[in-house]
């Protein structure tokens, strides 16, 4: 269903949009400043923020995957421009894993949202000189990389290795007893509820609870 601009309300046959958990709004924030936002209209100044809620409508889910690569970006980006602003697009991301390796995907989807950095699919840029171009800014394989990704600044080289050590969060004991039933789908509408409860636990201790504690989440500048 697609809503007009100005529906105040949804009707009560169709759920509720935009229910999610409340510790979502308790993530870090990334502000980016877009050049090509701002050139073309979008934003007068370029100025974008992106919320974990971003992530998780990209990804069409939430997890320790997705809480770990939206937290690594954060994290990466802070040491490399310290107390500027990114700037989105002006940035090459590079996954240690191959592109259909593990959840090496997910991760660079999340990258890519919030960075700009686009594999060969991506924006081509404007006229003769390419301008604002993403094309190939995202690549696969780094086999040398210390983490799960690579970011670099386009405009004066430097780069971190950026790692996260999700097992500080470790499922309980209750988790790893109803995953086989859920997945096998031996389990009823209240076993599947508590499932997802105990998940989302699990990425907000690594999304809020863990966020600033510095084994969680690791930056090695180059």
């Amino acid at each position: 269903m697609t809503m007009q601009p100005d529906q105040a309300s949804v009707p009560a046959s169709i759920p509720q949009p935009d229910q999610f958990p409340a510790f979502f709004r308790q993530a870090p924030v990334l502000l980016m400043r877009d050049p090509l936002a701002q050139f073309l209209g979008a934003s007068p100044d370029g100025l974008m923020a992106y919320r974990y809620v971003d992530a998780v409508k990209l990804a069409g889910h939430s997890c320790p995957t997705v809480a770990s690569a939206f937290l690594m970006v954060l994290r990466g980006l802070d040491t490399l421009y310290g107390g500027e602003v990114p700037v989105r697009g002006e940035i090459d991301v590079i996954m240690r894993g191959g592109r259909e390796e593990g959840a090496t995907g997910v991760m660079a989807n999340v990258a890519m949202l919030l960075t700009g950095a686009a594999p060969e699919t991506g924006f081509h840029g404007l006229g003769p000189l390419s301008l604002f171009s993403r094309h190939e800014l995202l690549s696969f394989g780094g086999g040398d990389i210390d983490g799960e990704l690579r970011l670099r600044r386009r405009d004066n080289g430097l780069a971190v290795d950026v790692a996260c050590n999700p097992s500080m969060a470790p499922w309980p004991e209750e988790m790893q007893a109803l995953l086989p039933l859920v997945v096998r789908g031996q389990a009823n509408e209240t076993l599947v509820r508590r499932f997802g409860e105990l998940w989302q636990d699990r990425v907000k201790r690594i999304l809020v609870d863990l966020v600033d504690d510095p084994r969680l989440i690791t930056v090695e500048e180059l």
